[in-house]
Formats: structure tokens, C-alpha cells, sequence
């Protein structure tokens, strides 16, 4: 996992410190007034023409960082101006819990990371307890009996979720439930701002759930059937156990270790997928936040969020694994 880690941060660190990226950066710190030699000074002074895995280091936090220093005076001078850096040579990265200055909200990027990360928590959570029950319900529903009209109906509206992207099923719930109906009417155009709530946030939790309901539910359901049709149900049924008990006892656990997997990768879907969500109802959280960070070639804050993405998949791939070992006793023997 660290060696994956770095390996990806080396990518990411490559592709937004590319060459038009820091020029971009220094014409928006000079007010796009610099000539191409102010440009050149400009991210000379500030460290940007460093060798690239010094840099890189110093990011992380195992390199000493060099303050910025006044060309005029050689006095240690501000980065960015808005943004407090180290005066003196030292550890100052990632490890040390300082991600650097964002350009686009003049501020320290944690005081910016960490408020989009509890939005998108708390969206994520609440999305987890709608989807979830509800796929694996329909999924299970419609596993038991292959074939019969629940199975057929379930798979229909599930087929139909999944193909639905979420920047056409954000529209359609808009438009029937606050256009319509208005009963949300305004929904969650703001709802960072004025406190989470049933009436603004309502349509980013069904429509991200919408979309990722289907998928479980189908995955589910194929898993069941598969488990229903196994020796060890056949044999079940013959020593006389009704049909809940073979169900509830034997066949859920066993179908449910594919769905395990796929639940515990929801959650990486769902910190960078929910990016077309968050603009389109301008909730404010993390994919909010790289979406602003990207289009405004915010680097320090598009490092961080690139961070805490591959961290976070890292992890809950690592808790899947965990997870698998203890739902599929096969893999414990072995």
C-alpha cells in the first residue's frame, strides 16, 4: 500500500507541476501583468525550478524545506502573501501535517480540505443508509425466486439506475420533485451554508443514491441465484429446513461476500464520484472542492485531494480483503 501510494503521488505530483501548469500559477499570482521573464523569476524564487524529486520530498516532509526568500532584501518573505510558510530550513510536508497554500481560497489547504471532507462524510453516510438496505433487500428479493415477477421488475428498475448517470437523474428528481411537486423546491442549492437539512439535502442523497442502488442490487441478486442453486442448498432442502431457514441460515451469507466487495468499493466511488453531484446542487464538499482546485489550477490543494483519494481507496480495499477472509471460511483454510 506505501509502495503504491508513493507510486501514484509521483504521478500525480509529475502531471500538476508540469511547465504551462506553474506558469499559469505565477501569472495568477502576479495578476497576469508579468512579462515571461517575471514569470521565470517568479517560480525561481519560490522554489519551482528545484529538481523535481527534491521537491517532491520536500512536499512529503523527509526533505528540509527552503524558506522564500525577498529577492530585494534576502529576508525570508510570504510564498503567496495570504499564507504563512516556515521562516527557517525545515521539515515542512505532508508528514508534518502541512499541505501547502490554496490559491483559489487564499488559504491554508487544510482549512479547506477539512470542512469539504465533512460535508462529503456526512452525504456519503446518509447515502450508505438509503442504498444499502434497499439494494441488498431487492437484490436478495429477487435472487430467491429466478424468474418470477418480482425478479423481473427488480431488474428492470435496476438496469434502468444503473444506466441513468447522475447528471441526468439529478435533473429528473429536480424537475418532478422541486419543479413539479415543489416539495424540494431549492433543494440543496446551498446547503453548506445553511445547515444540513431534509429540504435542501434530500435530492443529492437520492440522486447519488439512485445511481449506485441499481448496481448492488443487480450484483446481489446474481450472487443469490447463484448460492440458490448450489449442492449444499439442494441438500438442505432435502433434510426438510423450510425455505426461510435455508435462506436466512445458508444462502444469505454466502451471496452476500460478492456484494461485501462491492460495498466496501463505494466508498472511493463515492468521495470522487460524487464530484457531478456536489456542482451540479453546489453542496460544498470534497468533490466540490476538486472541481474548483482543478479549474483554477489550484496545485497544493489538487495534491491534497489527489492524496486523501488514493488513500482512502487504498484502505477500504484493505478493509475488503479483511472482510472477505471472514465471510468466505474457504479462504481462512486455505
Amino acid at each position: 500500500m506505501a509502495l503504491t501510494m508513493v507510486a501514484l503521488t509521483l504521478v500525480v505530483f509529475y502531471l500538476v507541476n508540469l511547465g504551462p501548469n506553474l506558469k499559469k500559477l505565477a501569472l495568477v499570482q502576479t495578476n497576469y501583468r508579468a512579462s515571461a521573464a517575471d514569470v521565470e523569476n517568479w517560480l525561481q524564487a519560490n522554489g519551482y525550478h528545484e529538481p523535481f524529486f527534491k521537491r517532491y520530498a520536500e512536499w512529503i516532509g523527509v526533505w528540509p524545506k527552503d524558506p522564500v526568500l525577498d529577492p530585494k532584501t534576502g529576508k525570508p518573505a510570504l510564498k503567496f502573501g495570504f499564507c504563512h510558510e516556515p521562516e527557517t530550513r525545515q521539515l515542512s510536508g505532508v508528514l508534518q501535517g502541512d499541505f501547502g497554500c490554496s490559491t483559489q481560497f487564499r488559504v491554508k489547504v487544510v482549512d479547506t480540505l477539512s470542512p469539504a471532507l465533512e460535508a462529503t462524510a456526512i452525504l456519503m453516510f446518509w447515502v450508505m443508509v438509503v442504498m444499502q438496505p434497499v439494494a441488498l433487500v431487492a437484490g436478495v428479493i429477487a435472487g430467491m425466486r429466478e424468474g418470477s415477477r418480482t425478479d423481473r421488475i427488480v431488474s428492470v428498475i435496476s438496469i434502468v439506475s444503473t444506466a441513468t448517470p447522475e447528471y441526468v437523474s439529478g435533473v429528473i428528481f429536480t424537475v418532478i420533485f422541486a419543479s413539479g411537486l415543489g416539495w424540494l423546491n431549492g433543494s440543496a442549492a446551498t446547503a453548506t451554508d445553511h445547515g444540513i437539512t431534509l429540504y435542501n439535502f434530500t435530492l443529492p442523497v437520492i440522486t447519488v443514491a439512485f445511481f449506485g442502488a441499481g448496481y448492488i442490487a443487480r450484483m446481489t441478486r446474481a450472487s443469490m441465484v447463484e448460492v440458490m442453486t448450489a449442492q449444499f442448498i439442494r441438500t438442505a432442502r432435502l433434510k426438510g429446513l423450510s425455505f426461510h431457514a435455508v435462506v436466512m441460515k445458508h444462502a444469505l451469507r454466502n451471496a452476500l461476500i460478492t456484494p461485501f466487495t462491492l460495498i466496501m468499493l463505494q466508498f472511493p466511488w463515492l468521495l470522487t464520484g460524487v464530484v457531478i453531484v456536489e456542482t451540479m446542487f453546489r453542496y460544498q464538499g470534497f468533490g466540490f472542492t476538486l472541481v474548483q482546485a482543478a479549474g483554477n489550477n489550484d496545485i497544493d490543494l489538487l495534491l491534497a485531494c489527489s492524496l486523501v483519494s488514493v488513500a482512502i481507496v487504498l484502505f477500504t480495499q484493505l478493509m475488503s480483503d479483511i472482510g472477505y477472509v471472514y465471510l468466505n471460511p474457504r479462504i481462512r483454510v486455505q
